[in-house]
């Protein structure tokens, strides 16, 4: 197990640096993180369940042309002063509270490094602390649970100190092959402690349905280990295969099913997807929305 800590957890990479190629052409000029699922972009989202778990210090890994991120998350007089102006006390207050959410730092992800899942820790690994365990999150995915995810991940890693815990969900067979897949251990020495895990390998090839996605706690293990790696499948660079490389070192890797629901926005249909499942969750929009969906189905020639 790795060194134990002598603070709590307060840091979050969100690994944002992506250019959203599956939502072109709105894309073009703005991050597909800023995408609005309802009235909040997507980032938000990630945001609100870190400082929810008690994450106060935001590191964004972005890339060139992303200012509209850092721009959003500061304030903006301009809009600020017609909110006052115009008696709208409510989203005043919505709109301010945004830069107060957490202290966000940016930084850029340069065209000389891979791609992957694991080229963020590298970018962000000079404002972690070698005793720093902290927190990794993919701006592709969003979670809707009682507990937030994030604060589930860190209890476990409170109680045990693993180099890594990934988090983890039961997909259907035929979406296995989407994901990266993990083998737990027969005989673990903690719970939910995995032997390795395969990137995107079809049902019936991957060792189990529980895929990972974008929420893991790392520590400095990690970040040494992924600073030896080379690419790998693909020519990328897979968090997975440095988490691999730890487990055979006899590192405890662990692969946490999560109590909630993980919904993704890699791709335009899931975004859909997960822009109904929030809506139905708001107590303003779920009966107006579900007679909307009804009678658009009643319409439907068969």
């Amino acid at each position: 197990m790795t060194q134990i800590p002598n603070r709590p957890i307060t840091k979050a990479v969100i690994a944002v640096a992506g250019y959203g190629t599956r939502f072109l052409p709105a894309t073009k000029n703005q991050p597909k993180e800023m995408l609005p699922i309802i009235d909040k972009p997507i980032i938000q989202y990630l945001v609100e369940e870190a400082v929810a778990s008690g994450i106060t210090d935001i590191i964004l890994v972005t890339r060139y042309g992303q200012h509209i991120m850092e721009d959003y998350f500061d304030n903006n007089l301009e809009l600020e002063h017609s909110l006052e102006e115009n008696g709208k006390v409510d989203r005043l207050k919505i709109v301010r509270d945004i830069p107060k959410m957490a202290n966000f730092i940016y930084v850029r992800q340069h065209s000389h490094l891979p791609y992957g899942t694991a080229t963020p820790i590298l970018v962000a690994q000079n404002l972690i602390d070698d005793d720093d365990a902290f927190v990794y999150m993919s701006g592709d995915d969003v979670t809707l649970a009682k507990t937030p995810v994030t604060k589930q991940l860190i209890d476990v890693y409170e109680k045990y100190h693993p180099s890594a815990i990934l988090a983890v969900q039961e997909v259907a067979n035929e979406d296995v092959k989407r994901y990266c897949t993990v083998k737990y251990k027969e005989n673990p020495n903690i719970p939910f402690e995995i032997e390795s895990g395969f990137e995107k390998l079809p049902f019936g090839q991957a060792p189990s349905n529980m895929a990972q996605f974008g929420r893991l706690i790392l520590t400095n293990d990690v970040i040494t280990e992924a600073q030896k790696m080379q690419t790998g499948k693909d020519g990328e660079f897979w968090m997975i295969d440095v988490l691999n490389a730890l487990a055979q070192q006899g590192k405890s890797i662990i692969a946490q099913p999560i109590e909630g629901e993980w919904h993704t926005t890699g791709d335009p249909l899931r975004y859909l997807q997960t822009t109904f499942k929030f809506a139905l969750e708001r107590d303003d929009l779920r009966n107006d929305l579900l007679a909307f969906i009804k009678n658009e189905i009643s319409k439907l020639q068969y």
